[in-house]
């Protein structure tokens, strides 16, 4: 049994094939947890999860490439949905320096105003954090006073960015991006270890190998989780075992 820690579901390219998330539950993947992106995001996630209760979880949040000049309205919108109904993160939340710097203050500010959300209703954080991650890790260590938690999603930092994620008592968020050939993830898992890892896919982006350049989904977490095995030389049960546990400790969830 799998969890899919980071998934969006709701995705255009995804929310119209209604076999995917059987498809998921077939393959194993029994919990999806679904990130928010902005208020335009909402709906559809939030359909999703009233209709797969037990399956497709979702996440409040401010996704950082969508801060823009009405960020305090976003961030307000946020708050209030945070008030109103259960949520398993605060997230996607985090700085993003690859694609525009324009609004980089106010990424900042969107960031730690969210992870405070996050302390003060006692939910982990899903950590964006492309061309940023020692920014991000910089913040949250300030904020760390031992009751934060969370994931560095779609970690593709040095190894030592990693331990100083571990050192924090984050996880570090694995999806297809590690089966790649270029990738140097597999150098930096055989020195930390699963302690702190857990699966994702990112759906609909960076599909694993054998599917890479297609739509990703859910489903593929197992394919994710045999090519770890391999590199690490475990049984790819023990992959599933570690990381399903490090992702039940991260949501404070049980699996029945």
């Amino acid at each position: 049994m799998y969890i899919d820690t980071h998934t969006h579901l709701y995705d255009e390219t995804l929310i119209t094939d209604e076999q995917q998330i059987q498809r998921a539950i077939e393959a194993g993947v029994t919990r999806m947890y679904m990130p928010n992106c902005d208020s335009g995001t909402i709906k559809g996630m939030l359909q999703l999860a009233d209709q797969w209760p037990e399956n497709c979880l979702p996440m409040m949040g401010l996704h950082p490439t969508y801060v823009k000049e009405n960020y305090n309205d976003e961030l307000a919108i946020v708050e209030k949905w945070l008030g109103d109904r259960q949520f398993y993160a605060v997230g996607e939340i985090g700085l993003d320096y690859y694609w525009d710097m324009t609004f980089k203050e106010q990424q900042i500010i969107a960031f730690e105003r969210q992870i405070d959300l996050a302390l003060q209703h006692n939910l982990p954080i899903v950590i964006h954090s492309r061309s940023s991650t020692q920014d991000c890790i910089d913040i949250v260590r300030k904020k760390q006073n031992g009751k934060l938690t969370g994931v560095f999603h779609c970690f593709s930092g040095t190894t030592d960015e990693a331990k100083q994620i571990m050192e924090l008592g984050f996880y570090l968020g694995l999806g297809g991006a590690f089966t790649y050939k270029k990738s140097t993830l597999p150098d930096t898992l055989k020195e930390i270890g699963l302690s702190h890892v857990v699966l994702e896919t990112d759906a609909p982006y960076l599909a694993p190998v054998p599917y890479r350049g297609k739509r990703n989904e859910s489903s593929y977490i197992p394919v994710i989780a045999v090519k770890i095995a391999e590199l690490m030389e475990v049984s790819y049960l023990d992959v599933e075992r570690i990381t399903t546990e490090n992702a039940e400790v991260l949501f404070k969830s049980q699996v029945n």
